[in-house]
């Protein structure tokens, strides 16, 4: 079928619906285009289930946060800097399920899946952001653990409130260029028409894939990214790591060593939730063919991981535990 007399644009062949996108030549409607987001199913019935699902866990991420940051910020005895980077952590995980989580839900209540160029811009801009924060702020976490172990006489010293302020200073900052770079590599591009992107938020990778101008040089600009920007943190948390368990084992009490390594493992459990969702969201987008399947494992990297934050670190961590308990009799 041909469509203004030229081939049409071919979309998913699991749409119910499909729409017949004239071929336009390559070039930039930056005031009138629009994308079309995937929605999770096309069956009606399930869409109020689909809606009370991510309803609820959204629901649970923002209280579940807000009672971490309620519970450090009313406890003195929590005034650390563990703690201070645990409730800067806290608010970056709103921030990053905030940025997709309630557009689905808009959509799925109104029956519509469209979002405009800006708003695209715009959305992608505050994914990175906060979700490259959620990986900077765990770094400086893991240094924060390598100096109390490996460093503990001059912890306070190093771990001053200046050098918190300035690390998470840092942080910010390199997290706002990181969002910079993403926006602006993507607003460079042409799209011939309005298109469907093959997931529930505008993602960059996507994107580069629907763009009609050539994207090789965006696409290494892209990898370019991905590589300093997510490299860099991934190598501090290792070494901070090595160094942590190299001197664990020269620690003699079986008891020692299990208090040393006890005050990292809320740390670690949320380490390889972040980086083992975000690598399966990776592989799962390369390998897939079924953009629903990919759409599924990115819901686990986008929504789940910053819900279960505060369950961790509560149910392991003592202190949270007796602040939350504290914060609770206040308010009964």
């Amino acid at each position: 079928m041909a469509c203004c007399g030229k081939p049409p644009i071919e979309i998913f062949s699991d749409q119910k619906c499909q729409k017949c996108l004239c071929y336009v030549e390559p070039k930039n409607l930056t005031g009138a285009l629009k994308f079309f987001l995937l929605t999770f199913s096309d069956d009606r019935e399930l869409q109020p289930i689909i809606f009370s699902l991510l309803l609820s866990m959204y629901l649970i991420t923002m209280l579940g946060n807000l009672f971490i940051i309620l519970a450090i910020s009313s406890d003195s005895h929590l005034y650390t800097p563990m703690y201070f980077f645990l409730s800067n952590l806290s608010i970056a995980d709103i921030g990053f399920i905030s940025t997709t989580v309630p557009n689905v839900i808009f959509d799925i209540q109104s029956h519509s899946s469209v979002i405009s160029y800006a708003g695209c811009l715009i959305q992608l801009s505050f994914f990175y952001f906060f979700g490259y924060l959620d990986s900077s702020l765990l770094t400086v976490m893991a240094y924060d653990r390598f100096v109390a172990i490996c460093y503990p006489l001059h912890y306070s010293v190093i771990m001053s409130p200046h050098r918190c302020s300035l690390l998470l200073l840092v942080s910010f900052l390199i997290s706002l260029l990181d969002a910079l770079l993403h926006c602006l590599m993507i607003s460079q591009l042409s799209f011939c028409t309005n298109m469907e992107i093959p997931d529930f938020f505008c993602d960059p990778p996507q994107l580069l894939k629907l763009a009609c101008n050539d994207t090789s040089t965006n696409k290494i600009l892209a990898y370019c990214i991905g590589a300093i920007f997510g490299g860099i943190p991934i190598s501090g948390i290792i070494f901070s790591y090595y160094k942590i368990v190299s001197s664990i084992l020269k620690i003699s009490s079986s008891r020692g060593k299990y208090k040393a390594f006890s005050t990292c493992g809320s740390h670690l459990s949320v380490v390889s939730l972040f980086y083992g969702t975000s690598l399966g969201v990776y592989f799962v987008s390369v390998v897939s063919h079924f953009p629903r399947k990919a759409a599924g494992t990115s819901v686990v990297y986008a929504v789940i991981t910053p819900m279960l934050n505060p369950f961790i670190y509560s149910l392991r961590n003592r202190d949270i535990k007796r602040a939350l308990q504290r914060l609770l009799k206040r308010t009964a």
